[in-house]
């Protein structure tokens, strides 16, 4: 048990790191792109910077929901804090979301009133910087995030990849723009950039979803079947109605156990404890495991029973 709990708080420790670092890079990427707009009035690069608006109030949301992510249960919450989590996902995505109607609208607005753009290499180059700390940021924190099983960690790194893909595409666009010498480019691209990321924002808030409805993730069942298999031939115990829920941190298992009849209940319990104690140690992901037990020969007729 000590084990665990220095791996729960090394990982803790590492997660907010990795937040406070991403508040910080993207406090520094907004203030960078508003420089850029400022010098070049180019639509695109306010599109990018009013994806990084979103971007810090999200952060600052999911470094909140991380703290709050790991306070232990209490009388009010039995369960914990974990699935704050998806709450702060969601959040995120819905973020992403409106960013993107707001680069939509404020390229359309910028092309329909007339197009000023100067020093754009300079503006260029300013965008193409932020583009690669985001992207490097961003796999960072997704592979932090996969690593502690943390998905307000990897929420936000894909949020922070998606500014970096909104970087690359203003670049992309204002190097057309001082190639061909035709200003459209700078809004065209602005809009395209919005419509990946609406994806990218929908895709976060599907995964909110499906999280606070306790959807059983298949990928989870692939490793948590075979292994409780195992287990249960080497404890020489039977199961069904096997449950499992991710809150956002940890797995939580819930399964019957099948023992007969005249076995002692010191016994039965043993057993069970073993299966409770066992089943995390050989998964990849924090588990707590929830046994219920039942007589072998007749659980059937009681469920039965008590249905009616």
């Amino acid at each position: 048990m000590e084990v665990h709990a220095s791996r729960d708080r090394q990982r803790h420790d590492e997660n907010r790191r990795a937040m406070y670092l991403s508040l910080v890079v993207g406090v520094l990427m907004l203030v960078g792109k508003v420089g850029a707009y400022a010098i070049t009035g180019s639509a695109a690069i306010l599109s990018d910077a009013a994806e990084s608006v979103i971007h810090v109030a999200a952060v600052a949301f999911a470094t909140f929901s991380l703290a709050l992510s790991v306070k232990p249960a209490d009388q009010r919450f039995r369960y914990g804090y974990e699935r704050i989590a998806f709450f702060s996902a969601g959040f995120e995505g819905a973020m992403i979301v409106i960013a993107a109607i707001a680069i939509i609208w404020a390229a359309a607005d910028k092309w329909l009133h007339g197009l000023t753009l100067e020093r754009l290499g300079l503006g260029t180059l300013i965008v193409a910087l932020a583009a690669g700390l985001n992207a490097a940021l961003g796999f960072y924190l997704i592979r932090t995030g996969r690593r502690s099983n943390s998905i307000i960690l990897e929420a936000n790194g894909r949020h922070v990849l998606t500014d970096s893909w909104t970087s690359v595409g203003v670049v992309g666009g204002l190097l057309l723009v001082l190639w061909t010498g035709w200003k459209p480019f700078d809004p065209i691209l602005a809009i395209i950039v919005a419509l990946n990321i609406l994806w990218s924002g929908g895709h976060l808030i599907a995964r909110s979803v499906v999280g606070l409805m306790d959807f059983s993730d298949p990928a989870i069942a692939s490793e948590l079947e075979p292994r409780l298999r195992e287990l249960a031939r080497d404890v020489d115990v039977a199961y069904h109605n096997v449950r499992f829920r991710h809150t956002g941190h940890r797995v939580i298992v819930e399964l019957h156990l099948l023992f007969p009849y005249d076995m002692p209940v010191g016994e039965a319990h043993r057993r069970a404890t073993v299966v409770e104690e066992r089943l995390p140690s050989v998964l990849p992901y924090d588990t707590e495991v929830i046994t219920h037990l039942e007589a072998q020969e007749d659980h059937e007729q009681v469920h039965r029973a008590t249905s009616h």
